[in-house]
């Protein structure tokens, strides 16, 4: 697995989260990437044998920058727990996605394990509890954000792409696989758009 810089020590999160709230974008694309290790962890336990750690990685990272985008210290979570939520929840949506589009998929195959160590399948996550009324303004709000800056940062193929990558315009999110035979384009074109489309936002990020 890909080596990630070391987590940010408490004084420093607290530190940049300070200056991300007073505007600093750099301060918050710092807590981003220190936190790509907390992505690669929760992604290695739904990896299987069907899902390649890279593309669940990949899932995981917007999840991570929706986290960042949308936090908020006074509601008194941490940022790591945040954002583990927002990078699960990321994945479930993507696990929802593909059972929907896999009618002959086994409710009970297993995807991988939970915190506990506990085998995990799709109808643990099928049957998981909705989000709260609060998480939900807050993806909303995040979802508008990203709408709103990226027609100035991608080309139309690459918004396409995340919009149908992670159901950014109200559809379920697709795979890439799904997107590649939606355009007859291989998957690894539809890969190659959508790292240099999530480059593009991290440099954004950073100011």
């Amino acid at each position: 697995m890909k080596t990630f810089s070391k987590p940010l020590s408490k004084e420093e999160e607290q530190e940049y989260i300070k200056r991300m709230k007073q505007g600093d974008e750099k301060a918050r694309n710092i807590l981003i990437e220190r936190n790509l290790r907390l992505v690669a962890h929760i992604a290695k336990k739904y990896q299987s044998q069907e899902e390649s750690l890279e593309e669940l990685i990949s899932i995981g990272i917007f999840g991570l920058m929706k986290a960042v985008m949308t936090y908020n210290d006074e509601k008194g979570s941490k940022l790591a727990t945040y954002s583990a939520r927002c990078i699960e929840n990321e994945l479930f949506m993507y696990f929802r996605s593909k059972k929907k589009r896999a009618r002959d998929v086994s409710l009970y195959e297993q995807i991988g394990t939970d915190k506990e160590g506990n085998q995990l399948q799709f109808v643990d996550v099928i049957e998981s509890e909705e989000p709260d009324l609060a998480y939900i303004v807050e993806q909303k709000n995040m979802y508008e954000q990203l709408q709103n800056v990226m027609p100035g940062i991608l080309t139309k193929r690459e918004q396409y792409v995340i919009n149908m990558r992670y159901g950014l315009q109200g559809q379920s999110p697709m795979t890439q696989q799904q997107v590649s035979k939606l355009h007859t384009i291989s998957r690894s074109y539809v890969s190659r758009l959508e790292k240099h489309a999530l480059e593009k936002l991290r440099i954004y990020l950073e100011g």
